[in-house]
């Protein structure tokens, strides 16, 4: 049964836990390492780890690192970050990793979801779409960049995703690139465009800065995934890092604003 969950989303970069501005200015805020012990303590729900290095320098993902990562977490844990073949995601899951997000390769070929699938079952293969406003050339006036959003596909977002789906993908993650890090809230009324046409479970990210946006996605679109960077690593307008996440009561309370909308109702989710 599907539920909603508030998911950490960590940034990877020369090896550090960092955090960016619209994808720019990545700010050092600690060791990734150390912030996944944090979040066991804490029970998050699910933890994303995005090494946004891999696929900008034209590198494969970091085996070593991801070890390390899946043996340390001890929640569901979704790595993502240079990753382009079947082979390599299965290697990923053989470490003992729940899902892997795909990008860049899955923008440019979604096919390769297909692939990716039959080697590990759709349920661990996540696309993820990096998505900005432009000046209305492509559907709903937004398009999909990948590369830290330095190149720029044109291909409608909507379009995208339903071959995502169709392809394989068993989770699509929309992160907004004109939202991250600014934490004035996510974009509710794209994601509310992706959310009409997806047969899929679907994770919002980039925008998130109090646990009342977690909220209002919630209420919005009901059951999906709130992931968040920025309100997990700083605390207070001064922006002063410390790893942080909801106790449980709050994170229950928050969650259950989800129970108002209920999107893959009656739709035939993950299969």
């Amino acid at each position: 049964m599907l539920r909603a969950r508030i998911i950490p989303c960590l940034l990877v970069h020369q090896g550090g836990l960092v955090k960016t501005r619209q994808f720019r200015n990545p700010k050092y805020v600690g060791d990734p390492i150390n912030a996944v012990r944090i979040f066991n303590e804490k029970e998050a729900d699910e933890l994303m780890v995005l090494d946004i290095d891999a696929s900008a320098q034209g590198n494969g993902p970091d085996f070593q690192l991801i070890e390390k990562l899946a043996a340390e977490c001890s929640m569901p844990l979704c790595y993502g970050g240079g990753v382009t073949s079947a082979e390599q995601v299965k290697r990923i899951v053989d470490m003992g990793v729940e899902k892997v997000a795909i990008s860049s390769a899955a923008v440019n070929d979604p096919s390769i979801l297909n692939e990716m699938a039959t080697k590990v079952g759709r349920q661990s293969v996540v696309a993820v779409l990096d998505v900005r406003k432009c000046k209305g050339l492509f559907s709903h006036g937004y398009e999909v960049c990948t590369h830290n959003a330095t190149r720029t596909i044109e291909t409608s977002p909507i379009e995208l995703a339903k071959q995502m789906q169709q392809e394989g993908a068993g989770e699509i993650v929309v992160n907004f690139v004109d939202e991250d890090g600014v934490m004035q809230g996510y974009d509710l009324g794209f994601a509310k465009s992706i959310g009409d046409i997806s047969t899929v479970p679907l994770t919002f990210l980039g925008g998130a800065g109090s646990l009342e946006h977690l909220g209002q996605l919630l209420q919005e679109l009901g059951v999906v995934g709130a992931a968040a960077g920025s309100l997990f690593v700083f605390k207070g307008k001064y922006r002063a890092v410390l790893i942080n996440y909801p106790p449980r009561n709050e994170k229950i309370a928050i969650c259950e604003n989800a129970k108002s909308g209920h999107m893959f109702e009656g739709k035939n989710v993950g299969k």
